[in-house]
């Protein structure tokens, strides 16, 4: 269960019907995924971008997918998400970290953009870096000097890195998100294990226990026990056992009796036999 101690309710409130649009209807290449123990991270899977109007051969982050998460500050959407990618990539905005520049995140950041905006944007960088403010000093020089031998290294972190990952869990952020909602409207919530030991250590000692009344039922069908009040369910489950126990003592007892019984017919028999001889 998210705990969402960093975001004020009405950022979370705000956050929850993003992702649900998210979930419901998301960014053409863009899967996200929430971490159900902390909503201020988002985390995203990014399809490398293929095949675009001005570049035929494609980009060289195709067939790639990138992983990448937004850390959301207590004062969201007022201040920027911080963006990083968690897949290796050669790119001239990405640092080797995974630090994500782009003016969308910093300078040109506005309260009403949302995540959706963001991602978008993020994406848009594979297609389109700007090696003026890069964060990959080598990458960005090599984008500048020389595009091909910039493409064959970005190919090569591609095709090592960016493999298709785990899949998010389909419906995971319509439940997180309601979750979520349900933890803004009753925050005294407790995890289960909490529920049930303050429920238990609330409820008074019950009083000595009765003698059991369990009995048999005898029929036509199998020999049933009544039911035991609730009140007395560990006397009932003991007399049962003992029951159990008792019958099978009485079935060993019965069998040595028949195999008994047994060998003395064989005995009389034998005798018989000798006295006709």
């Amino acid at each position: 269960m998210a705990t969402n101690e960093n975001l004020p309710p009405n950022v979370i409130k705000q956050l929850a019907k993003e992702l649900k649009n998210l979930d419901e209807s998301p960014p053409e290449g863009i899967k996200v995924g929430v971490n159900d123990d902390d909503f201020s991270i988002i985390y995203a899977d990014i399809e490398g971008p293929g095949i675009v109007l001005y570049l035929a051969a494609g980009t060289p982050y195709e067939n790639g997918v990138f992983r990448m998460k937004l850390l959301l500050s207590h004062d969201f959407p007022h201040s920027p998400p911080k963006g990083y990618f968690l897949t290796k990539i050669f790119h001239p905005n990405i640092a080797n970290n995974g630090e994500i520049c782009v003016n969308t995140l910093k300078k040109d950041w506005n309260p009403s953009l949302g995540l959706r905006h963001v991602l978008i944007v993020v994406r848009c960088l594979l297609i389109e870096p700007f090696p003026e403010s890069a964060l990959n000093e080598q990458a960005g020089k090599m984008l500048l000097e020389n595009y091909d031998e910039y493409a064959r290294h970005a190919r090569l972190y591609t095709g090592i890195h960016a493999k298709p990952k785990p899949k998010f869990k389909t419906g995971a952020i319509s439940e997180s998100t309601t979750a979520l909602n349900v933890d803004q409207t009753n925050t005294s919530v407790k995890n289960p294990e909490q529920k049930s030991t303050a429920t238990n250590a609330a409820l008074p000692l019950p009083p000595p226990l009765a003698p059991s009344t369990t009995a048999v039922a005898r029929g036509n069908g199998p020999e049933q026990a009544t039911v035991v009040p609730p009140s007395e369910t560990g006397v009932g489950e003991l007399t049962t056992a003992a029951a159990s126990a008792a019958s099978v003592v009485t079935q060993k007892k019965e069998g040595a009796l028949l195999k008994a019984q047994a060998e003395k017919k064989k005995i009389d028999a034998r005798k018989k036999s000798l006295k006709r001889l």
